[in-house]
């Protein structure tokens, strides 16, 4: 019999479906493990696996999914594969199909993961298996360590690695489907990588399209559709037709292996195996890169304020908090002042202290209409989940907002928390990340991605390590806590030596004693050197503004070696204070 690889020269490879859901519905045993059966009932198991073969499937998985050392003890893990394998061997018999020995996710215990995994590749490399499919990964981790363990054992074994990642892009352990399919695809132990579970057909049809680019060599095995559960019984409400139609047009789209998945019978696959031979013509063999985009009517956005910052040209940005009700008077004439003294960024916060106010995003693309401004809205983790956070980058980007600040979200305040539930799909990094894939994948118009960096805070070097962390993930500008004291501006000299992202120094003018008391005791991440206080304890109102200005223009003329540019915090609406101190630090 020929190798999976020389088979794959010439055919399509199809897969079987879903052998527990399917075994769980002929016996009515959706809580038992089904490769129990591989002891308690091997005719049913081997029943089943000649039913997908009659149904014109090449390959078939071993029923094996969940068996590992978390599920079994040892002796019945090793009864478990032995008769797992040998009853796929004998339904295969001398028919041309071939066996994968299924292995499927382990739990994280203090036990290497890695370890885990091997102990059960072993078990199948003994019995002779040299194709292995991995599956229903919601992570990478030891999946290096296993198939460069299997390939060394047998380096002609056919080894595919897939993953269950949802439609919104991430597994449910919150990794990036697009950097483990990138990961598995850089595995030079890896043939083939995967997608299967958790999407049904279109949706995962859908999410192929974003990362086929990522290689060439794709599995792809969703589910038959989503489950419903009718007098505690499950099922999968989809058409097996309907299905077919869908592997076919991921088969169009560069896939070389397909199956199913969960609620896929042999009724499926029969489908799907005669819409191939009937429908079937070949690859899509467009590069992804030559790929025609559907909408010819995107307008091309360019990024001034990023294209200043790479010229060495200094810039500035300014936050002015959103108002509390939707009286805009006040916002607007303070953005018409800095609009008129130059500035080159009006950031906006997004609800900050976790207090509803106008949205960020939607008042920066306000700003950006009426007044021209270049503008840079706050998005926090704490307040939309991953489709949100999707809808409204997308709408950001068709208004021509393509600048975002990314951070966590101050948490919700003690006393609102029966009222108000955070939702914290991401962190700050996590979102980065998804921006940035977006960028790869979807938006002609990319995001510049901005965050935070605290100057004030005690371990430091933490700071710089998540800041790195950022910059990975694609982050190319961070704006700094004020900076009001000697270490402050110690670690943002360092800060600019060691990162290679452009960095805004914070200046927030103090505009009173009580006012610098209350910036020093109460907002977190900001220190006031007690020297600063003290210049204010005897100042009356006017004494204090002009003691405030000066004070930040100096700090401004301190930081400015090593700083791309400023990020001034307005107080208390008090636009006409930065204005002054605009125009002092550009004479």
């Amino acid at each position: 019999m020929e190798s999976v690889k020389e088979y794959l020269q010439k055919n399509i490879l199809v897969f079987d479906g879903g052998m527990g859901t399917y075994f769980a519905s002929k016996n009515h045993t959706y809580f038992e493990k089904c490769e129990m059966a591989n002891i308690t009932n091997p005719e049913q198991i081997y029943d089943i696996h000649t039913q997908y073969i009659k149904s014109g499937c090449k390959a078939i998985k071993t029923n094996t999914f969940a068996a590992n050392t978390d599920n079994f003890d040892y002796d019945s893990l090793k009864n478990i594969i032995e008769n797992g394998w040998n009853i796929a061997k004998s339904a295969v018999n001398d028919k041309d199909v071939f066996v994968f020995a299924d292995i499927g996710p382990v739990i994280k215990t203090n036990k290497n993961i890695s370890e885990k995994y091997i102990e059960t590749a072993n078990k199948f490399l003994n019995l002779g298996s040299e194709n292995f499919i991995i599956e229903t990964l919601y992570n990478y981790d030891g999946i290096y360590e296993l198939t460069e363990h299997i390939k060394t054992k047998n380096k002609n074994a056919f080894i595919i690695v897939s993953f269950a990642v949802q439609p919104d892009g991430y597994t449910k352990d919150g990794c990036l489907g697009y950097e483990l399919i990138k990961n598995a695809f850089e595995n030079k132990y890896i043939d083939f990588v995967g997608l299967n579970c958790v999407s049904g057909p279109q949706h995962i049809y859908e999410y192929f399209k974003t990362v086929k680019k990522l290689g060439n060599n794709f599995s792809i095995m969703p589910n038959a559709g989503y489950p419903t559960v009718i007098n505690n019984r499950t099922f999968f409400e989809s058409n097996a037709l309907y299905f077919a139609s869908k592997i076919n047009d991921i088969v169009k789209e560069g896939a070389k292996i397909v199956g199913g998945c969960c609620g896929t019978t042999p009724e499926y696959i029969k489908e799907t195996v005669i819409e191939l031979n009937t429908n079937f013509s070949g690859f899509n063999t467009e590069k992804p890169n030559d790929t025609k985009r559907e909408n010819t009517d995107i307008i091309e956005y360019s990024n001034d304020f990023y294209d200043k910052l790479k010229l060495g040209k200094k810039v500035i940005a300014v936050e002015l908090d959103p108002p509390l009700t939707p009286n805009m008077s006040k916002f607007d004439s303070n953005a018409m002042l800095l609009k008129n003294v130059g500035v080159d960024m009006l950031t906006i916060a997004d609800c900050p202290i976790a207090k509803p106010r106008v949205d960020s995003s939607i008042l920066a693309c306000r700003v950006k209409q009426k007044f021209g401004l270049n503008t840079l809205p706050h998005i926090t983790c704490r307040d939309r989940n991953i489709n949100a956070t999707k809808a409204l980058l997308l709408g950001l980007n068709i208004q021509g907002v393509n600048n975002v600040l990314v951070v966590t979200g101050d948490p919700i305040p003690s006393a609102m928390r029966d009222e108000v539930k955070s939702v914290f799909n991401f962190n700050s990094r996590m979102l980065a990340k998804y921006i940035t894939t977006l960028n790869d994948t979807i938006f002609e118009n990319k995001f510049l991605i901005s965050a935070a960096l605290n100057i004030n805070a005690i371990n430091f070097d933490m700071q710089l390590k998540i800041a790195k962390e950022k910059e990975i993930n694609g982050v190319s500008v961070f704006l700094t806590q004020p900076v009001m004291t000697k270490n402050g501006f110690e670690n943002i000299k360092r800060a600019k030596k060691e990162l290679n992202s452009k960095i805004l120094a914070g200046i927030m003018p103090v505009v009173s004693y009580k006012n610098a008391c209350f910036m020093e005791s109460e907002i977190s991440g900001i220190n006031v050197a007690s020297e600063i206080i003290d210049m204010f304890k005897k100042l009356n109102k006017e004494e204090s503004i002009e003691t405030g200005i000066k004070i930040a223009v100096d700090i401004a003329e301190k930081v400015e070696p090593f700083c791309d540019g400023y990020y001034i915090i307005t107080p208390f609406g008090r636009a006409d204070i930065v204005c002054r101190i605009i125009e002092s630090i550009k004479r």
